[in-house]
């Protein structure tokens, strides 16, 4: 796998980060005190976000920071997303790739090089369990994490700590009140980082099966 453009993710977060990548991100201030949320408000208010949204599309922004490296990895690309579980990312520079998951079926192209990559997921780790989870009021916590959450003004921010010590140290999501997702931040036990960010985000806009094709 490339790692310019995809990050690595534990079992128990793959289907909770892609789930996490289905929003679109906003630029608001965030100068307000700092509410502080319990992890089941937190959730919560995500959740409602997924409130009447049948698909969507976005730009986005990624920046990789490697602990092996001083500069920054900058780069660009969308997202599309279509109910119940098809999700699909395109990165246009500096290192095209397309990745595309149906459900628990992740495949990732590399037009260059003509190149496939399958990498098929555990059941429970795909879409479908995690919209399953979504779709109804938050009561308990998904097991093996911790989680911190609090509020400025109508900007929330949640915290992921997984318990494990490989993979993934934590995972910010800078969010609305309403569930609109500003900003994803990604630190892996290794040192690295991973940061991004959804623009010119466009909601129930009738995606077909066309528009989430890889070659």
């Amino acid at each position: 796998m490339n790692r310019h453009t995809v990050f690595s993710v534990p079992p128990c977060l793959r289907g909770l980060t892609v789930v996490l990548l289905f929003l679109c991100m906003v630029s608001v201030a965030t100068t307000a005190v700092a509410e502080p949320l319990t992890p089941l408000e937190g959730l919560e208010l995500l959740r409602r976000g997924f409130a009447g949204m049948t698909d969507f599309t976005a730009e986005i922004t990624q920046e990789k920071q490697l602990s092996i490296m001083k500069k920054k990895l900058t780069s660009t690309g969308r997202v599309r997303f279509r109910r119940p579980g098809t999700f699909f990312m395109e990165i246009f520079s500096p290192y095209p790739s397309r990745l595309l998951l149906e459900n628990s079926d992740l495949t990732i192209f590399y037009p260059a090089a003509k190149n496939r990559q399958k990498i098929p997921l555990p059941a429970e780790e795909g879409l479908g369990q995690w919209f399953a989870y979504l779709d109804n009021p938050i009561t308990t916590l998904p097991e093996g994490l911790q989680l911190q959450a609090e509020r400025h003004g109508e900007n929330c921010t949640l915290r992921i700590l997984p318990q494990g010590k490989q993979g993934i140290r934590e995972l910010t999501l800078l969010f609305l009140d309403d569930g609109r997702i500003k900003k994803l931040v990604i630190q892996e036990q290794n040192g690295d980082r991973n940061s991004i960010t959804f623009r010119n985000m466009k909601k129930n806009v009738g995606l077909t099966e066309k528009e989430f094709r890889l070659e």
